[in-house]
């Protein structure tokens, strides 16, 4: 009974160490200055899973991605509780059953390392990398996708942010995955082995930067004001405080310096004809000259569905068919935008107030203005980059810049918003165009095609954001072959190392 216990005391304790390394393994998304982390905590990881059974090993892995997952996205809570109504301890245990759900995939790709490896290094760390971006992608991918914390994303200011314009996101978290775990599993065969690979490695993370280079040139630059309006999400469609925010909204899009004025999503949280024709007249009439909008809303109808979507106001479309250009949101959230089939009992059940938006194309149109192509994005829609991508097929057509328009006040002020800050610097970094962040609560910004943030406001302020930004044209590695192929290449990194990691085993 007593070894028993101690052996149950000693897992549970193994558990904790896991889940405790996997959330401090969250951090550089937030405070992307501790990149490092991730290899410190990828390290630890392959030496302890490289000594274990699958299925030990496999519960390792559920126990660090549950610590990751939970200490970043946590934030989740508050949309659940306070504003989607569930009670605190159901809208805690769905939090945590969502990132345990999502740590299957990390569980299975350690329980087959440690079903495949062989005992040597080299092979053994490109085999654990393999099965890590199996995992991410898998997360990533299936189910529609929830990469949210991905590995990458705390590499934005690290070394390894230089290959994001030819490997991207997913790439980097291979290279990280890699480069974490050749010393640790070295050091299980010789402490000199170890200190030479972890040498090797400290080389090549400081060589890194040398493959940094501007795939892309300048395109033109483009006067913008940006507009933070600040309203809490329980008042964003209480009629009492409605008047008032459209008041100030339609006071700034009018004042604005820029040529090109942003509002964030839904900023108008009306159908234009619910405005009235009166009140959305006069937003729209201060562009039907040399300046232009891009305004956040919702459109459509009872019969034909109705979409998260922007709208673009210029003297050029106020002669289209309409009156405006119209962006509608692709790639909806799972039980925020969409319910998933199956789920709606679940729905009704729990009483959630939840939308269920039609889609937009996939690959849609550029905003034509002032000689740049400028591709919107709403909100968790930047997450994807290899979506965004698809919008390079065609060079010719291609985006000279991106807008990124949110509404992250579901979930507070909390890390959040730095989080969707980092997520929107690596696609920057990824296809080298420039970002610009309008949103409601924060972080409003822009972001130049080298991931650096040129200018800010304050999160959690009714303000407005004047600046410069410049466009460019050329696509990144990342961009030629993501558009044509998706994630297929690194999906065959996952299958063809494993693969021939078994051939190696078998090996005399």
């Amino acid at each position: 009974m007593n070894a028993g216990t101690g052996r149950l005391g000693r897992a549970a304790a193994e558990a904790t160490t896991a889940a405790a390394l996997g959330a401090l393994f969250s951090l550089p998304c937030v405070h992307t200055e501790a990149w490092w982390l991730q290899f410190l905590c990828i390290g630890l990881l392959a030496w302890r899973a490289a000594g274990l059974s699958p299925a030990h090993a496999g519960l390792l892995g559920l126990m660090f991605g549950a610590g990751w997952l939970c200490a970043g996205t946590w934030w989740l809570f508050i949309s659940l509780h306070r504003y989607g109504g569930l009670p605190a301890p159901l809208a805690g245990v769905a939090v945590t059953g969502l990132a345990l759900t999502l740590s299957i995939y990390l569980a299975l790709a350690l329980g087959l390392f440690t079903r495949l490896r062989r005992g040597v290094a080299w092979s053994d760390a490109l085999l654990f990398a393999a099965l890590w971006l199996a995992a991410e992608l898998a997360r990533g991918l299936l189910f529609t996708g929830f990469p949210w914390v991905a590995t990458g994303y705390g590499q934005v200011d690290g070394p390894l942010a230089a290959l994001a314009p030819w490997v991207g996101v997913y790439g980097i978290g291979f290279v990280v995955a890699a480069g974490a775990a050749l010393p640790a599993l070295a050091l299980r065969v010789t402490m000199p082995q170890a200190a030479l690979t972890a040498l090797a490695m400290a080389v090549l993370l400081a060589a890194a930067p040398l493959a940094a280079r501007d795939f892309s040139h300048s395109a033109g630059r483009l006067d913008v004001t940006l507009l933070q309006t600040n309203v809490a999400q329980d008042e964003k469609f209480a009629p009492e405080r409605l008047p008032e925010a459209l008041v100030w909204l339609e006071a700034a899009l009018r004042g604005a310096r820029g040529s090109l004025v942003i509002a964030p999503e839904t900023a108008i949280p009306l159908l234009p004809e619910q405005l009235g024709p009166e009140a959305w007249a006069r937003i729209t009439e201060p562009f039907r000259g040399d300046r232009a909008a891009l305004v956040g809303l919702p459109l459509g109808s009872y019969e034909a569905g109705y979409t998260n979507s922007v709208a673009g106001l210029s003297a050029a479309t106020a002669k289209q068919p309409g009156g405006f250009y119209r962006y509608d949101k692709q790639h909806l959230v799972p039980f925020g935008e969409f319910i998933p089939p199956g789920f709606r009992w679940f729905v009704e059940m729990m009483n959630i107030p939840l939308g269920d938006f039609a889609r937009g194309t996939k690959v849609p149109p550029s905003f034509a203005f002032a000689g740049q192509r400028i591709a919107p994005n709403i909100c968790y829609e930047d997450l994807f980059g290899e979506e965004l991508a698809l919008r390079f097929a065609d060079e010719a057509q291609a985006p000279t810049l991106f807008v990124n328009v949110s509404n992250i006040g579901w979930f507070g002020d909390t890390i959040a918003i730095g989080q969707h800050l980092s997520i929107s610097r690596m696609r920057t970094l990824e296809l080298q165009r420039p970002m610009l962040r309008a949103t409601n609560t924060g972080a409003t910004a822009v972001i130049d095609h080298r991931g650096r943030v040129t200018a800010s406001v304050e999160p959690f302020t009714r303000t407005t954001l004047d600046a410069v930004v410049e466009g460019r044209s050329g696509p990144t590695p990342y961009a030629r072959w993501a558009s044509a192929f998706g994630l297929a290449p690194l999906l065959l990194i996952c299958l063809v190392v494993p693969v021939l990691a078994g051939r190696w085993r078998r090996a005399p």
